[in-house]
Parts: structure tokens; sequence; C-alpha cells
């Protein structure tokens, strides 16, 4: 995969009246509080990975702050910055993660009343850390089923009880707060540095690196990284204007946020190098990099300053520079460490998978075996399907990207069709799980992937929801611990039903993917 950037828009002139509004960052971050609660982070030399790139590569430990994860810098530099009466009035936030456990933590410290409201679907595990940090200064209340249900009634409460809200990212003293970070850095590394590498999601982290690092050493790149499917501030840069998403995903979700800041853009525009984009494959290889160096397990989002570090290096061919990723969050559902073991290979570019189609005659698979050579077999799955064709699923240890290609080639060259699956999302999920699925039963079947939230109730209003007259003739559904689960479901759905089908598929609500024309269904489903 390329990897893709976005580079930040030059800004407008700044007027006289708007330089006098915009505050001064560096003054804020050098006087910030934070060290009342938080600590200054290790920054650790990355033995194991900067022998691989060919660069010295830095990890700048925040997730071992007291809540695991830097959002306690900002959440209690914005509330040591309050004043006696508003203390005393008591603070809210809306939070399901890091920034709960922050505001409840800082709450404690400065014995103010708080206030946090979480969706109804948070897991136990976080509300327990967050009543934990707080104790009896914090008052959890569940509320709706999304982060944006819990946000507008945070929002309610807040003028009812006349409280300060603590957000998240886009207020000036949380990203002072966070700008600390940087501070530490230049500090601890005095010498050269080419690039920091920050994740993204509200923009508040990346606002306050970026701030103090131009004011200091406007040489060094800062570099942020998102998702593919979480790329609100890139899109937002392109556009010149904040840029809304639809949906966000949720693997990565530390970093979900569908509409960024208006302070954060603006600081990001203005200051920020590049925005680099990476998937779940390359997040996953990013945590196992940073388990190998430190064996630490930092959460997806926490990894992503590692997965833009490397495909950075590997785009521009880096030798010999220094690179500092910002680790900044470990917490982590544990068993969700089996999905990142799947997927770890492929997106460390350590595994290529292939569908492959064979004759199916005698000697054509001792052929096809001889040009897979010696190469490791990472998985195989076979099933004659028909009389004058096979399809095998395959997986390969490569060394490099560029190996994926000749592979192939070598294949088709050969005389075997080959598909690389690589970053093919359904053949990773599910049909390398699948493979020899089929049926001459299946007529008029539409094969459709879900993104359901994984809580109660779910499954039950997608097929209470359904027509009568649909059948469900596949379904795939893997529980990886996460907050979401990806299903497939092949739904048997008549020609004058279409229309209906699709007006269902409008109002169920769910994230979905069409993928009846997907080659890889075609090859071993359909």
């Amino acid at each position: 995969m390329t990897a893709k950037t976005a580079k930040t828009a030059k800004p407008a002139p700044a007027t006289k009246a708007s330089r006098a509004a915009t505050p001064d960052y560096l003054r804020k971050i050098l006087t910030a509080k934070v060290y009342d609660v938080a600590q200054e982070t290790e920054l650790t030399y990355a033995h194991a990975l900067s022998a691989r790139t060919g660069n010295a590569v830095w990890f700048k430990r925040e997730d071992t702050q007291p809540v695991f994860s830097f959002k306690l810098r900002g959440a209690y530099n914005k509330m040591a910055s309050l004043t006696p009466d508003e203390l005393k009035r008591g603070v809210i936030a809306a939070s399901a993660g890091n920034h709960a456990q922050g505001v409840a933590l800082s709450a404690a410290r400065l014995q103010c009343k708080a206030i946090i409201a979480m969706p109804t679907t948070t897991p136990q595990v976080k509300i327990d850390a967050v009543r934990e940090r707080g104790g009896d200064w914090v008052k959890i209340v569940l509320h709706g089923e999304s982060y944006s249900d819990a946000y507008q009634h945070a929002a309610e409460l807040e003028q009812k009880h006349k409280l300060t809200f603590i957000h998240p990212f886009d207020d000036p003293e949380v990203i002072a707060g966070q700008g600390t970070i940087a501070m530490e850095i230049l500090r601890q590394h005095p010498g050269p540095i080419h690039a920091i590498f920050v994740a993204i999601g509200g923009g508040g982290l990346i606002s306050g690196v970026a701030a103090y690092v131009k004011a200091v050493r406007p040489e060094i790149k800062v570099i942020g990284v998102q998702t593919f499917d979480s790329d609100a501030m890139k899109r937002s840069v392109e556009a010149g204007k904040r840029i809304e998403l639809k949906d966000v995903g949720l693997f990565a979700d530390g970093t979900a946020v569908k509409l960024v800041g208006k302070e954060t853009f603006r600081i990001t525009r203005e200051l920020v190098d590049e925005i680099i984009l990476v998937d779940t494959d390359e997040i996953c290889a990013g945590l196992k990099d940073v388990f190998q160096d430190t064996r630490s397990i930092l959460e997806p989002s926490g990894a992503l300053a590692v997965a833009g570090l490397k495909r950075y290096a590997e785009r521009e061919k880096l030798k010999g520079e220094q690179l500092v990723a910002i680790a900044c969050g470990a917490n982590m559902n544990f068993d969700r460490l089996r999905f990142v073991a799947e997927r770890a290979e492929v997106g460390e570019a350590r595994e290529a998978v292939f569908a492959v189609t064979i004759p199916e005659e005698r000697g054509s698979f001792k052929r096809f075996c001889e040009q897979v050579g010696t190469r490791s077999v990472t998985e195989f799955n076979y099933r004659i399907a028909d009389q004058g064709v096979a399809h095998i699923f395959v997986g390969v240890q490569i060394a490099s990207r560029a190996e994926s290609d000749k592979i192939a080639a070598n294949f088709r060259r050969h005389g075997f069709d080959t598909l690389d699956l690589s970053n093919n999302e359904l053949a990773k999920q599910h049909i390398r799980y699948m493979v020899g699925g089929r049926s001459p039963l299946a007529h008029d079947e539409l094969l459709f992937r879900f993104e359901f939230p994984e809580r109660p109730g779910a499954l039950m209003k997608f097929l209470s929801s359904m027509s009568p007259n649909w059948n469900i003739s596949l379904f795939h559904y893997r529980n990886q611990g996460a907050d979401a689960s990806n299903i497939l479901v092949g739904i048997q759905v008549p020609k004058n039903e279409k229309r209906a089908f699709r007006d269902f598929l409008s109002t169920l609500g769910y994230v979905h993917w069409d993928e009846t024309d997907n080659p890889v269904y075609k090859l071993f489903l359909s």
C-alpha cells in the first residue's frame, strides 16, 4: 500500500486582531501545571526497530503515565487553571476512555466534584477504572448508546448545574498540557531530530506538540498519523475547513473522532508538516514492534505514531535519521490481542496472502508447490469444488512489500491465475476462515459485511428488522474483544425486492459494505 499524505495548506495571513486573540502557547506550555499529577516520561531507544529501519527510533513513553495515557496532562492543566469558584461548582466531561480517567484523577487531586457522562455501552472495566481514579469526587452518569449521546447529555448537565466542561482536545489549556510532551522530548534529545510522529484524533496532542516544536526547533518535522477510516483532520486540512465524517473506524477507538476541534484544526493546518494514513494491519505491526523493544503493550491508537513512522521512513528511504514516535496510550482490551497477533505479520509486510487458481488435475498441485519453493507457508486453505479448477487460499512469508508482487508475477508466469489479497479486508477478516463454503442453493444471494457495535441486542435488532422473505444464506461472526464486531452475511433477496432491501440498509444504522462483486467472494463462496 502506498503511504498517503496530506500537506498542510498555507493559512491566510494573520490580522492584528487575530494575532491578539491567538493564545501564547509557548508561554502556556512552559508554565503548565501538569507535573502535580503527571510524570516526565522516558524517551526509550528502540533497538530492534532502529536496526530494522536503519534509523535511530525513539519511543516517548506516555503509556507509562498513572492513567496509561497522555490525556492526564491536558485534563489536569485545564482544571488547575479554573478559579476557586469554578472548582467549587464542579466540572463535567463526556468520555468512555482515557480522557475520563484523566479528569477523574485530576478531580481527586484538586478535590473538585466531577460528573463524567459515559455511554451505557461502555465496558465495565473502563467504568471501574474511572471510579477508581476519582473515588468519591467523581459521579459517573451512563446515558445513551454512543459518545454523541453522552456528550449531548453532558452539555445539558453543564447548563443545568453551571458546571465547567472539560473538553478532551479543543481547549487552549488542554492543548498546552499536551504540549509539555514536546518540551520533554527536546530536553531529553538535544541533538538533531528529523521528525516527531503524533497520533491524531481530535487534534489536541499534535496541536500542543507542533506549537512547542515550531516555536523552539522549527526545523524538526511534526507529522500526524491517522487511520484510513478515521481521517477527519486530513480531510479537513485538504478541504481548508473542518469536515465531519459520517462514520469512523472503531479499531483505533482512541482516535476515532468524526469532527476535529476548531482550534486544533487551526493549529494543525498552520504548523503540522503532513499527515500520513495507515491501516489496521500497520497498527498491529506497530503494536508488535513496541512489544518487542519494550515488552509493553500499547492500545491501537497508542501505536499509530509508530506505524506512521515506519511508513514515512520506507517512503522517504531514510537512513541514519533520528525519529521520535509518541506512544500515547496503553489502555488495551486484552482480548484484542488475538486480532493483533493475526494481523501483525501482514502489516509488517512479513506475510502475503494470495488466491491462486490451479487446474484440477494430477500433478498441478505439485507444480504449484514447486513455485512456492523454500518460502515459509503461513496459511494454506483448499477444498475441492469444481471438476475443472481448484482455488487455493495461501499465505506466504515475505521479506518486503515488493516481494509480494514478484511472487504473484511468478505464479502467473507458470500458468496459475493469482490475486494478491494482502490488502483485501474481506479476505483477511472472513474468507480465510471460510474457504470452500459454496452452495448451489444460494440463488439471489447478496453478500454484505457489517460492523456491529458489540452490545447486547445488536444482532437481534438486525435480524428482527429483516423481511421474512429474505433468507440468510451465509453468516460469519468473530468477536475480537473490541467495541465492534465484523459480521459477514449472505442474504437471498429476490430481484423484485432489491429496492426494499436498499431501504432496509439505509434505516438499519450500521456501517456496511456491499461485497457481492468482490472477486474473492466470487472465487470462494458464490
